[in-house]
């Protein structure tokens, strides 16, 4: 947590703001808010974290449009959404591990936004080891259809978990970076960032 982010959560609340938090808390442990979200920051900027009870859900860039990933969401999985910022501690502990070059923890993931093709083509993303890469179509193959170089492609421009599922990690025949949801530049300083992390273990 950076040293503003942590002077702003030391800051004193108000009865009204506690009732809310408290609200917010209630609401998603019973289950009337289906889905909590919260800021988390880090090295590439702020990032948001939605998550259920099963696990994180997606995770956005600010160069997102969390607008319509709020709506996707909603309609795909459910519109019972709240801000609870606590419920994100454990994707902020794996952002931490993450871009600390530590081992990271365990993660709970809900898939609800993944279609069974891409929940394939991004098992095989996790499969590619800290510091490697891997070509489209050899991830279509890994996913079963060595042929859908391009499905795949699509497959991963629509992950709902970028760096936690690692579609960085996919690169095109001849070596070259395309399309990533953060942009080519945050995508080579996740490559160059896990293959340092992959030199020192």
């Amino acid at each position: 947590m950076s040293d503003i982010a942590r002077r702003i959560g030391n800051l004193p609340t108000t009865p009204a703001e506690d009732a809310v938090r408290s609200f917010a808390r209630r609401a998603f442990a019973e289950g009337t808010a289906r889905i909590a979200f919260g800021s988390v920051p880090s090295p590439i900027g702020e990032l948001t974290a939605l998550v259920t009870h099963q696990g994180l859900l997606a995770l956005a860039f600010e160069t997102d449009d969390l607008d319509e990933i709020m709506r996707s969401v909603a309609r795909k999985v459910s519109p019972a959404i709240i801000r609870l910022p606590s419920a994100v501690g454990p994707v902020h502990s794996w952002l931490d591990a993450y871009f600390g070059a530590r081992p990271v923890p365990e993660l709970r993931l809900d898939r609800s936004l993944i279609t069974p093709y891409q929940d394939r083509v991004l098992a095989a993303t996790a499969g590619i080891p800290l510091g490697e890469v891997r070509t489209y179509g050899e991830v279509a193959a890994l996913a079963g259809n060595p042929k859908a170089a391009r499905a795949t492609g699509r497959a991963l421009g629509a992950n709902p978990m970028p760096i936690v599922l690692p579609c960085h990690r996919v690169v095109a025949a001849d070596g070259s970076l395309h399309g990533y949801a953060g942009g080519l530049d945050l995508k080579r300083l996740l490559l160059d960032h896990e293959r340092k992390t992959a030199t020192r273990r």
